[in-house]
């Protein structure tokens, strides 16, 4: 357990356990262990499981050594040496290469001339990890160049617009998944024309009887003109229709008949009947409502 390689075998072990969980494991969230905490269990056992077999190798490396004599554990050591030496050579090499220096009883061919209190400087050749470095970033410079400022790629300006749209569509999409989610403080006027019709629908279903068909108003309000008792405006609309009218005399809560789609489907239906006058509508009630007034509120 005092190698490092045993620390590393037991880390790859952990880790390739872990990838494969999360392959193998649909999960809503962006890891698995975030929905299944069972995971850290199952990886804990697997790191126990790990650690002891590398123990176990460790204790009988060490019995085959204390059964050996000195001469035999010489022969052994130098066997695992050069062992070690080839499997990390190719390391070494790209290593080295990479370094770009020179071995050390080489150093005489690159020292310069000049001298300052005993303190020489080699002429050591930049390091290949460097050079390539840079010549990767005039690489990506030159494409970079190209794809924005020449063939007119997206700026980030309209990168971030075409994000924004599309979180949108996520959320719309989300909405329409889980319906019942909707409430007065999240609700969107509908314009669809399918939702509109449905809207239409669930009006004459349940509200004619007090808004006539046209929306013109006999028991209940006009709906048609622009003053609102409670508020316009697709949330007090919402409100209104889901919690019910005011106590005593306004009309009662939906929220028990309808889904939250239904509500905001009819909701929309009547902000549609603004402005249709129909013949004989009811007098105005209430206060004139504009987007202001929501803003005042």
């Amino acid at each position: 357990m005092k190698s490092t390689s045993s620390y590393l075998r037991i880390a790859g072990f952990v880790i390739l356990a872990f990838l494969l969980i999360e392959l193998s494991i649909e999960a809503e969230t962006t890891w698995v262990f975030e929905q299944y905490p069972f995971v850290w269990v199952v990886l804990g056992l697997i790191l126990i499981i790990a650690i002891a077999i590398e123990v176990s190798l460790a204790a009988l490396k060490n019995m085959v050594h204390k059964s050996l004599d000195e001469k035999g554990r010489d022969k052994l050591f130098q066997i695992e040496k050069t062992q070690h030496e080839k499997r990390t050579a190719w390391f070494r090499r790209i290593y080295d290469k990479m370094l770009t220096k020179k071995p050390l009883e080489k150093e005489d061919e690159i020292i310069l001339d000049h001298n300052y209190d005993g303190i020489r400087e080699l002429d050591n050749d930049l390091p290949a990890w460097w050079l390539y470095g840079f010549y990767i970033s005039i690489i990506f410079a030159v494409i970079y160049m190209a794809r924005y400022h020449i063939f007119d790629g997206p700026d980030q300006t309209e990168e971030y617009l075409a994000e924004v749209a599309k979180a949108k569509e996520q959320v719309e999409a989300y909405k329409r998944e889980n319906p019942d989610l909707l409430d007065a403080s999240n609700v969107e006027l509908l314009t669809d024309a399918a939702d509109l019709e449905a809207g239409e629908t669930i009006y004459m279903a349940n509200c004619i009887a007090c808004h006539r068909t046209d929306g013109g108003g006999s028991i209940g309000p006009n709906l048609t003109d622009e003053h609102w008792i409670l508020g316009g405006g697709i949330s007090n609309i919402f409100h209104t229709i889901s919690e019910g009218g005011r106590d005593g005399k306004g009309m009662v809560a939906w929220k028990s008949s309808l889904s939250s789609e239904e509500i905001a489907q009819v909701s929309s239906y009547v902000m549609s009947l603004e402005g249709t006058n129909p013949p004989d509508g009811k007098a105005p009630e209430g206060d004139v409502w504009t987007e202001d007034s929501e803003d005042s509120e």
